[in-house]
């Protein structure tokens, strides 16, 4: 007996909700992780750069956060649909929001040593 389309694709475990999880992690730790920094940089008085990238950083999250149901939602109709996942965008801007870290923390340190 063949299987139908949709049970070739999609597997009855929890994959997607610990996929979900962990989006939701990323983006609430870039979004308290990103206000928290630029909390201690404001509070030193280091450069406005360093606390405008890590408030860039806690901007990325919220958007990842708030995105977050869409996306899981799209993911579903994707594997029940057979159709490819597409992250693109999510992706773009966690990896942005990690970069204004890393940046920032650069920011942070450098001015520190000065």
């Amino acid at each position: 007996m063949a299987s139908a389309p949709e049970e070739e694709v999609w597997d009855s475990g929890l994959q997607s909700e610990r996929t979900r999880l962990a989006w939701v992690r990323t983006a609430v730790l870039l979004a308290t992780g990103g206000l928290g920094a630029a909390g201690i940089t404001l509070r030193n008085g280091l450069p406005v750069a360093a606390v405008a990238v890590f408030a860039t950083a806690s901007f990325c999250g919220a958007v990842l956060l708030i995105r977050t149901r869409a996306r899981y939602r799209r993911v579903q109709a994707a594997l029940h649909g057979g159709r490819p996942l597409d992250h693109g965008a999510d992706v773009l801007v966690a990896w942005l929001g990690t970069l204004c870290v890393v940046l920032g923390a650069v920011v942070f340190v450098w001015s520190r040593a000065l």
